[in-house]
């Protein structure tokens, strides 16, 4: 026998029957091994809370496709028969009031075993290395350090920011990995300050600055007051 469904009608005085809540969503799964840092949240403090550290590798990378092609900037300017040199490179004031530069060019690779504790492993100048670019900075002794600044910058090729769909990953032996995108595009600057490391007495602080300089690492050197010298250099 066929049953009809039909809307019942409340008894007189019977209160109409309260429609059923939807469940909750459940909450977004928070992912506690990587933090992002954001224009709403730009900071995060390395060490406080996060025991003791050791050498942080910083790494300078473009979004990966499908198998171990790559895809994003290096792809696109591959296929328009273009080519780019992405570098990584710091400057970096130490607590005794030594500066200076970690980068490629000049050969200005840096030492972890001694002054300035911050070594950059090599030159990747086509962007086919899938590991990208990596800096080391040992954070054993952060009061070593007063500030750090990292940024990238396009040595050669078009500087088409926009393109790049960049983003640099910092892994601290303790805590969770710190990542910062290279958004906000400017594009003709061919250096972009990315996150600056500050030492304020209870631990090393990382700020985003995403800020894109039009000029040389002189430009960003002003930019920060930073007060170096610079020359002309080359990579050998």
């Amino acid at each position: 026998m066929a049953i009809d469904y039909t809307r019942r009608t409340p008894r007189p005085g019977a209160a109409p029957a309260a429609p059923a809540t939807p469940p909750a969503a459940p909450a977004a799964p928070v992912n506690l091994s990587k933090i992002s840092l954001t224009k709403a949240a730009p900071s995060v403090n390395l060490t406080k809370g996060a025991g003791q550290q050791g050498v942080m590798r910083v790494n300078l990378n473009w979004s990966q496709g499908g198998g171990s092609q790559k895809s994003g900037f290096f792809a696109r300017l591959a296929a328009a028969g273009s080519s780019v040199d992405l570098d990584l490179g710091c400057l970096y004031e130490l607590a005794d009031g030594r500066k200076g530069v970690v980068q490629a060019l000049g050969n200005a690779f840096g030492s972890l075993h001694g002054p300035p504790f911050i070594q950059l492993d090599g030159d990747d100048r086509t962007g086919n290395t899938a590991g990208g670019e990596n800096m080391h900075i040992d954070l054993a002794q952060p009061q070593l350090f007063r500030r750090i600044l990292i940024f990238a910058m396009i040595y050669e090729g078009a500087p088409n920011w926009a393109a790049v769909d960049g983003v640099v990953t910092l892994f601290p032996t303790s805590g969770p990995q710190v990542e910062v995108r290279l958004d906000s595009p400017v594009d003709g600057a061919r250096i972009c300050a990315i996150a600056l490391l500050n030492n304020t007495g209870s631990g090393i602080d990382v700020t985003r600055e995403v800020r894109y300089i039009t000029g040389s690492q002189r430009d960003l050197d002003n930019a920060y007051s930073w007060g170096l010298q610079w020359a002309a250099g080359r990579k050998s």
